[in-house]
């Protein structure tokens, strides 16, 4: 498969910030992308070169025309976590995957999923979804990626995590100090799904995709130190503060569903989850993760300076 050849690819997510990522990598590269919203028409992201439709994934009409003409699909789930509507999401999208021919489904699970079944939602209904793909697509002649990221960089340039870095030195995450983590940006998560809709020969695998380095909440920030040159302290968050939090803006139940994940890594369980596999998937995809110590000087950190986001975080 060339990636020369200009794909049709339905994407779902689009309106997100992982599957936004990938539809403009996408467009940037010259294929066609169509996506749908559940939001009026005025209130969805801007995505130059999109085609962005009104619909719902838990109508399989509405998922069906996004498919229609497709030559490949990249999928990432909304924050929902209640199994009967992630399932219902999954089995419509390996329903119009099948009847519309595309060549390549590829799914990014959003989170590295256990070895072990749990009972956080963040990681089951993904796991869930996963399978309903691996058995909803077997023998259909679609072909089905998997990419399981671990943690994304860009968590950390927010209005959260911005003001303090930048005015005090501190970077506040929801991860222990010593959990060790193969942190990705959306746009290398992008690189590798797009690496997975077009490289040959990688059909029904699945890839735990992540940074270059594993890196400790210290060594992490010591990346940042340099990327910002100065001195920056790592301080680890309560997962249940995170959450109360990030409920304000998500709503209680995706937060729950964001923040188990946190949960889970700071009860000390699985403390691989979120590392490296040495390489072998970004060599497998051809795809070269940036450090972290790179991307921090790729972003402008002196926009959290700017009077309007002069606040604690």
């Amino acid at each position: 498969m060339s990636d020369h050849i200009p794909m049709r690819v339905a994407v779902v997510g689009a309106t997100g910030f992982q599957g936004g990522a990938t539809a403009r990598l996408l467009v940037e590269r010259g294929h066609q992308v169509r996506t749908l919203s559940r939001r009026p028409e005025g209130e969805r992201p801007q995505l130059p070169g999109v085609s962005c439709g009104g619909g719902d994934l838990g109508r399989f009409e509405d998922v069906r025309q996004l498919f229609e003409g497709a030559t490949h699909a990249a999928v990432v789930l909304p924050l929902v976590y209640q199994a009967e509507k992630v399932l219902r999401y999954a089995q419509n999208i390996a329903r119009a995957a099948r009847e519309s021919g595309v060549r390549r489904l590829v799914f990014n699970t959003n989170v590295r999923i256990p070895d072990r079944t749990t009972n956080v939602v963040g990681f089951e209904t993904r796991r869930l979804s996963e399978t309903v793909f691996r058995e909803g697509l077997s023998g259909s002649g679609v072909e089905l990626v998997v990419v399981r990221p671990p943690v994304y960089l860009d968590n950390l340039f927010s209005p959260w995590n911005g003001p303090a870095l930048m005015t005090q030195g501190v970077l506040a995450y929801p991860l222990p100090e010593d959990a060790r983590v193969a942190w990705l940006s959306h746009r290398d998560l992008a690189e590798a799904v797009f690496a997975a809709l077009t490289v040959d020969g990688i059909a029904g695998r699945a890839f735990d995709i992540g940074g270059p380095a594993v890196l400790t909440g210290p060594e992490l920030a010591e990346e940042f130190g340099r990327g910002l040159g100065r001195e920056v302290r790592y301080v680890p968050l309560e997962p249940a503060v995170f959450e109360q939090g990030l409920s304000h803006l998500l709503g209680a139940e995706a937060a729950a569903g964001v923040s188990g994940v946190y949960h889970y890594m700071a009860a000390g369980a699985d403390p691989s989850l979120l590392t490296g596999d040495e390489g072998l998937s970004s060599a497998a995809l051809s795809v070269k993760p940036a450090g972290a110590e790179e991307w921090v000087a790729r972003q402008p950190w002196q926009m959290w300076t700017e009077s309007e986001h002069s606040y604690d975080a």
